[in-house]
């Protein structure tokens, strides 16, 4: 059985950083592909930043430049680091991981709440 459990939310004011943590059990990070993702009050879930099984990472423009995901393979951990922190940053974060990229999401954790505010 696959466990995913995310961590390191809270609440930073704007500008600031966060580095959320995805810890897992029943599957390695390390053949999988794994995702951040966020979904805001009222908005539809969104990714914010995967790594294939290869190592290949990919963001969407709202995190380009910000957002930085990587991987511990000893510790079967995926990280995501958060700068320039924004309000509309503001968000339940969720870690997703599959066999592949196109599985990406068979697995989910139970989420982490960020709230970026002064």
């Amino acid at each position: 059985q696959v466990q995913l459990v995310e961590s390191g939310g809270g609440l930073v004011q704007p500008g600031g950083s966060l580095r959320l943590s995805c810890a897992a059990s029943g599957i390695i990070f390390s053949v999988s592909a794994t995702g951040w993702y966020r979904q805001a009050p009222g908005k539809q879930r969104e990714q914010v930043a995967f790594i294939t099984r290869s190592g290949i990472k990919g963001y969407p423009d709202s995190a380009k430049g910000r957002f930085t995901i990587s991987r511990d393979n000893a510790k079967n951990t995926v990280y995501l680091q958060m700068n320039s922190l924004k309000p509309e940053d503001t968000a339940v974060y969720y870690c997703a991981a599959g066999a592949t990229f196109a599985t990406i999401q068979s697995n989910w954790g139970q989420g982490t709440q960020v709230t970026v505010s002064s």
